[in-house]
């Protein structure tokens, strides 16, 4: 197997070691949206952006509340969370205007969830042909925008809905 240098990637792969706990309850604790990469925050939920992204634009929407069961949610939190998933789809489509999406959440341990007792939905905006090679024959990911760039590119289009509301 070949390896990539991505020298950017060094300060959250080992500040990741030294974190515990759920990463959605300590976004929602942090004060500075930009360091939690928060681009967003509703009343019951928030968008926020995968620091491990399949590519560029990669969200999630997760409550604030550490919950595992989306079906055990109240009903204000699932209408929240859908408007939040719409209102993410139509910033992605007019700024990024990606060919598609793909949308949906990892329930339990066994269907992939990486945090399992905090559900979360992710929003992956996806382009004709934006798979290649890489993930498949060398083992590694590409991907072509920095977290800080999406940040800097999506956060004043957020607050613009928040001004909206």
């Amino acid at each position: 197997m070949r390896y990539i240098a991505a020298p950017w990637r060094e300060p959250y792969v080992r500040n990741l070691e030294q974190t515990k706990g759920c990463i959605f309850c300590r976004a929602r604790r942090l004060k500075d949206d930009k360091r939690g990469y928060v681009l967003y925050r509703g009343t019951h939920s928030f968008i926020l952006l995968n620091k491990f992204p399949y590519l560029p634009g990669h969200l999630m929407v997760a409550p604030y509340k550490h919950i595992a069961s989306f079906e055990q949610s109240r009903k204000e939190l699932s209408d929240e969370i859908s408007d939040l998933l719409k209102m993410g789809l139509d910033i992605l489509k007019k700024n990024y205007r990606p060919h598609g999406f793909n949308l949906g959440m990892n329930l339990g341990k066994s269907a992939g969830a990486g945090i399992a007792d905090h559900f979360h939905f992710h929003l992956i905006p996806r382009w004709t042909g934006d798979s290649n090679f890489m993930p498949i024959v060398g083992r590694t990911r590409v991907v072509i925008e920095d977290l800080d760039t999406t940040y800097a590119r999506l956060r004043p289009l957020f607050r613009k809905k928040t001004r909206k509301r």
